[in-house]
Protein backbone atom coordinates (compact mmCIF):
# COMPACT_ATOMS: atom_id res chain seq x y z
CA UNK A 1 0.00 0.00 0.00
CA UNK A 2 1.48 3.46 -1.04
CA UNK A 3 1.29 6.71 0.94
CA UNK A 4 -1.54 8.09 -2.08
CA UNK A 5 -3.83 4.60 -1.42
CA UNK A 6 -3.85 5.91 2.20
CA UNK A 7 -4.74 9.62 1.90
CA UNK A 8 -7.24 8.46 0.14
CA UNK A 9 -8.85 6.23 2.42
CA UNK A 10 -8.12 9.36 4.47
CA UNK A 11 -10.02 11.71 2.41
CA UNK A 12 -13.36 9.21 2.22
CA UNK A 13 -13.79 8.66 5.87
CA UNK A 14 -12.87 12.86 6.50
CA UNK A 15 -15.13 13.43 3.33
CA UNK A 16 -17.66 10.94 5.44
CA UNK A 17 -17.38 12.74 8.81
CA UNK A 18 -18.16 15.98 7.44
CA UNK A 19 -21.30 15.37 5.31
CA UNK A 20 -22.68 13.91 8.65
CA UNK A 21 -21.52 16.74 10.63
CA UNK A 22 -22.84 19.05 7.88
CA UNK A 23 -26.05 17.50 8.05
CA UNK A 24 -26.52 17.63 11.96
CA UNK A 25 -26.17 21.39 11.98
CA UNK A 26 -27.49 22.12 8.47
CA UNK A 27 -24.20 23.50 7.51
CA UNK A 28 -24.27 23.39 3.70
CA UNK A 29 -20.32 24.30 2.80
CA UNK A 30 -19.19 21.93 5.23
CA UNK A 31 -21.66 18.93 3.36
CA UNK A 32 -20.27 20.07 0.72
CA UNK A 33 -16.59 20.17 2.02
CA UNK A 34 -17.03 16.68 2.98
CA UNK A 35 -18.29 15.60 -0.59
CA UNK A 36 -15.09 17.07 -2.31
CA UNK A 37 -12.97 14.89 0.33
CA UNK A 38 -14.53 11.96 -0.75
CA UNK A 39 -14.20 12.54 -4.35
CA UNK A 40 -10.66 13.34 -3.57
CA UNK A 41 -10.51 10.19 -1.83
CA UNK A 42 -12.46 7.79 -4.28
CA UNK A 43 -9.49 9.03 -7.14
CA UNK A 44 -6.70 8.64 -4.75
CA UNK A 45 -7.98 5.34 -3.95
CA UNK A 46 -8.64 3.86 -7.56
CA UNK A 47 -5.13 4.47 -8.42
CA UNK A 48 -4.31 1.43 -5.74
CA UNK A 49 -4.95 -1.97 -5.05
CA UNK A 50 -7.17 -1.15 -1.46
CA UNK A 51 -10.36 0.03 -3.39
CA UNK A 52 -12.39 -3.30 -2.64
CA UNK A 53 -11.14 -3.03 0.77
CA UNK A 54 -12.38 0.41 1.44
CA UNK A 55 -15.92 -0.70 -0.54
CA UNK A 56 -16.34 -2.98 2.17
CA UNK A 57 -15.44 -0.85 5.09
CA UNK A 58 -17.60 1.75 4.18
CA UNK A 59 -20.11 -0.42 3.56
CA UNK A 60 -19.88 -2.06 6.68
CA UNK A 61 -20.52 1.79 8.13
Amino acid sequence: MNTTEMEGKWNKIKGNAKQQYGIAVDDDSTYSEGTMDKLIGQIQESTGKAKEAIKKEIASW
